[in-house]
């Protein structure tokens, strides 16, 4: 499976590649201090090749199952962010998680925006979903104003969801339902 597409002057929207371990990692280990708040907690081993190796090919292989699709963000090959679907469920749920960051120096630009709409409508197209879903802790009103503007509607607050940066912290549910 292949796909990158250019989601504006700046930046390209492709899967996440085996060869990719490097330039992830230089992301992470870049925009360590700008994720802290709105990630799991990270162990020091989190930001070595060796686990990012093992993320990596984790994510490859929920791609080749069907139940995930991790995307990079790319502006002349360095990794400026990331989105992936998780969470695919088939059946009658047609339904994915999505997710996303994007690199400090770039935050602001629309590349969040960009990326969403079309990962929306790579769903739509190539994976005939139903239902997207996203969740934002509560004060995360930036990535709330990029969910919104794609069209995501709250449905929920999920008390204590995710154990984000060390806590359990409540978070914002949205949707989009696909095929209106």
């Amino acid at each position: 499976m292949s796909y990158s597409v250019e989601i504006s002057d700046r930046a390209t929207l492709r899967l996440l590649t085996e060869r990719d371990v490097a330039v992830v990692l230089a992301a992470y280990l870049r925009n360590r201090e700008h994720l802290a708040p709105w990630d799991p907690a990270r162990l020091e081993s989190f930001f070595t090749s060796a686990e990012q190796s093992g993320i990596l090919t984790d994510q490859i292989e929920q791609l080749k199952a069907g139940s995930g699709i991790p995307f990079v963000i790319v502006k002349s090959e360095t990794i400026i962010g990331r989105i992936n679907l998780t969470g695919i469920v088939r059946g009658p749920f047609q339904s994915a998680n999505v997710g996303y960051w994007v690199d400090k120096e770039h935050v602001g630009q629309g590349l969040a925006s960009a990326a969403l709409e079309n990962i929306i409508s790579y769903s739509i197209r190539d994976l005939g979903l139903h239902r997207l879903q996203a969740g934002t802790l509560l004060h995360n009103l930036g990535s709330q104003k990029v969910l919104r503007k794609a069209g995501f509607e709250p449905i929920g607050i999920a008390k204590k969801y995710l154990k984000i940066a060390g806590t359990w912290q409540d978070h914002l549910l949205f949707q989009r339902i696909l095929s209106e």
